[in-house]
C-alpha cells in the first residue's frame, strides 16, 4: 500500500474534504512574511549583528517583539490567499 493512498483512506475516514491545488503555491507561505517583518528589523538596529550568536539573539529578540497583530492578520488572510491561488492556477498572487 503507497503511503499516498493511506493517506488518502486517512483524510477519508475522518471525514476531510480535500482542496484542488496547484503544483506551484509561492505566496501561501506566511513564515515568509514574518521572515520579511525580522528581515526589516534586524536592518534597522543601530548595531547590526555581526556573528551567528548576536543574530540568534537578535532574531529572539525581534521575535518576541513581533505584534500579535501581524500574526492574526496572516493567519486571518489565509481563505483569502488559498482562494486567489487557486483563480491564479498557482502563479504569484498579483499584490
Amino acid at each position: 500500500m503507497s503511503s499516498h493512498s493511506s493517506c488518502e483512506q486517512l483524510l477519508e475516514s475522518e471525514d476531510i474534504e480535500r482542496m484542488d491545488w496547484p503544483a506551484r503555491s509561492p505566496d501561501l507561505n506566511p513564515i515568509e512574511h514574518e521572515w520579511d517583518f525580522l528581515g526589516r528589523r534586524l536592518a534597522a538596529r543601530t548595531l547590526p549583528p555581526v556573528t551567528i550568536r548576536e543574530l540568534r539573539l537578535a532574531l529572539q529578540d525581534e521575535w518576541a517583539e513581533m505584534p500579535q497583530q501581524l500574526i492574526d492578520t496572516l493567519i486571518l488572510s489565509m481563505g483569502r490567499r488559498c482562494e486567489t491561488c487557486l483563480a491564479v492556477k498557482g502563479d504569484h498572487i498579483p499584490y
